[in-house]
Parts: structure tokens; C-alpha cells; sequence
């Protein structure tokens, strides 16, 4: 999407404060692709104003979510990634087809580190043969630790 085509809704003046992006990556559901989306979502966070730790927590917390879903991928199909950029936040949405109902460990390690990279974290599983995990990322976020 364009500057030209986004969504204005005001905001900061300079830029892209009040622009609402939204772009879309479909890659193999492998983990030889992930640096592709490592890749994207730092060049997305940087188009933000981001600073290099929120990027890479950023980074961290796209991968980690990755590799949950990698788990319980169909083999040769493929991983959606989707990106919001709205002002100050992005909402990273990824998602894979599995076989039946598949939910994500919330009680594990990497469920944790997600929650401690991003904002806010969530799972989708309302569709039998798709699994997503949503993450928001806000820039300047104040951390509760």
C-alpha cells in the first residue's frame, strides 16, 4: 500500500504517524524462510520509528511466535504473515494451516517470551485448520516488568 492509498487518520506531523499500512507475506511454512520475515518486520518497525530494541524484541517475538506455529504446520504449506502499521503500533498477525484443532502451550517458555517482547499477545484458533498468533508492538511502550 501507498502513502497515496493508506488510511489517514491525523497524528504525528512528518510522517507516518497517522498512516495506516498494511502489508501482507506468504512464505513456506519452514524455518529456512524466517529470515525473510526477520527481515521484513524490522524494516516495517524501523518505517515506525521504532528504536533498535523495540526492532529486535520485535524480531524475537515474530520468530519465536514462527517457530510455535512451524510445530503444527501441514507440511508444504504456507505461513501468512500480516502486518498493521497504525501510528505508533504494529499488530503482527502470523498464521499456518494445521490438521484439526491445534492451540498453542501458553504455559510454556516460549509463550513467555513472547509475552515479554510484545505488548500484547494473543492466539487465534477459531477455524479447525488454521492457527494464528496476533502480537502488538507499540513504540515507546512502557514495560511492566
Amino acid at each position: 500500500m501507498t502513502d497515496e492509498t493508506a488510511t489517514r487518520a491525523g497524528g504525528i506531523p512528518g510522517g507516518l504517524a497517522g498512516i495506516r499500512d498494511a502489508v501482507s507475506v506468504r512464505l513456506p511454512a519452514a524455518s529456512a524462510y524466517l529470515s525473510v520475515l526477520r527481515t521484513a518486520t524490522a524494516g516495517l518497525a524501523a518505517r515506525l520509528d521504532f528504536t533498535l530494541d523495540e526492532i529486535e524484541d520485535l524480531r524475537i517475538a515474530v520468530d519465536e511466535a514462527c517457530a510455535m506455529l512451524l510445530g503444527h504446520a501441514v507440511p508444504g504449506t504456507d505461513l501468512i504473515a500480516e502486518f498493521e502499521l497504525t501510528g505508533q503500533e504494529m499488530i503482527v498477525r502470523v498464521e499456518v494451516s494445521t490438521v484439526g484443532r491445534a492451540e498453542p502451550k501458553r504455559d510454556d517458555f516460549a509463550w513467555m517470551v513472547l509475552t515479554a517482547l510484545a505488548d500484547e499477545v494473543d492466539a487465534e484458533t477459531d477455524t479447525p485448520d488454521r492457527m494464528a498468533i496476533v502480537l502488538h508492538k507499540r513504540r515507546g511502550a512502557a514495560r511492566l516488568s
